[in-house]
Order: structure tokens, then C-alpha cells, then sequence
């Protein structure tokens, strides 16, 4: 017999599916890449680049970010506007790191490198809110 309390894993799972079918029919795909140079311990140089992909992107939905929207749908706009929660979001996914250091009259130069390369990412666009998940490549 159920509870009076209702069936939270009935509801969990109804919203989860929800999401996966909104996400595949009407999420737009767009292209993320971020660079960020690191200097002796200060930030240098961070270059993000989103474009809209000509094509649909194939992949799983790995981790998903919800951001509120109040009826804007131009996605430079949100991400511009919650900076920080995006960065902390695209820190959980796989950079390349470079790395070096000169060392010239007892004066240590150290350059860091991090790339995130181009990514597939799903938007979805709601009236008051945006729904962003990254797509992971299936392994061969």
C-alpha cells in the first residue's frame, strides 16, 4: 500500500524521462570551447566560444545545468549572465592541461594552459528557465 505521502520515486523517475524526451525533440545543439591561460598565479588570458552546430549532435546527455531564463532565448546572453555557474559547470568535464615553467635570473615564469575542446552541448529553452547538458560521445 502507498503512502500518504506520495510516491517520490514515481515522480523522480515521470520528470527524468520528462527532461530526456524534452531534450531530444526540441534542445537546440550548440558548439562550446574554453580556454584559460594562468600566469605566475593570475588569471591571463579565458576565451569561451559558443556557436549554434549546423547539425544535429549525436551523443548521451551527461550532466545537466539549469539556469533561470525569464523569457530570454538568446543563449550568449544566459551564460554571460550566470558566468560563474556555467564555469563551475564546465570544470566537471575533461580539459587538457599544458603546463611550463622558465626559470631566469631566480625568477620562476610559470604558464598554465587549460582547453576544453570543442563540445556538443543540448539547450533547451523554457519560459523561465534554460536546461544546457553536455553530450557524451558513446565509446567504441
Amino acid at each position: 500500500m502507498r503512502s500518504r505521502d506520495g510516491d517520490y520515486s514515481f515522480t523522480l523517475r515521470l520528470c527524468t524521462v520528462v527532461l530526456c524526451f524534452s531534450l531530444a525533440l526540441s534542445a537546440s545543439d550548440y558548439l562550446i570551447s574554453y580556454r584559460c591561460s594562468v600566469q605566475n598565479a593570475a588569471l591571463y588570458n579565458e576565451h569561451l566560444d559558443i556557436a549554434k552546430s549546423m547539425k544535429e549532435c549525436q551523443g548521451i546527455p551527461d550532466q545537466t545545468l539549469i539556469l533561470p531564463s525569464s523569457h530570454n532565448h538568446n543563449f550568449q546572453s544566459i551564460i554571460s549572465k550566470h558566468a560563474n555557474r556555467f564555469r563551475e559547470y564546465l570544470q566537471k568535464l575533461p580539459f587538457e592541461i599544458r603546463s611550463s615553467q622558465t626559470t631566469t635570473n631566480a625568477h620562476i615564469n610559470a604558464v598554465t594552459i587549460l582547453t576544453l575542446k570543442t563540445q556538443c552541448f543540448k539547450v533547451d529553452f523554457n519560459d523561465t528557465f534554460v536546461t544546457i547538458s553536455h553530450l557524451k560521445q558513446p565509446e567504441n
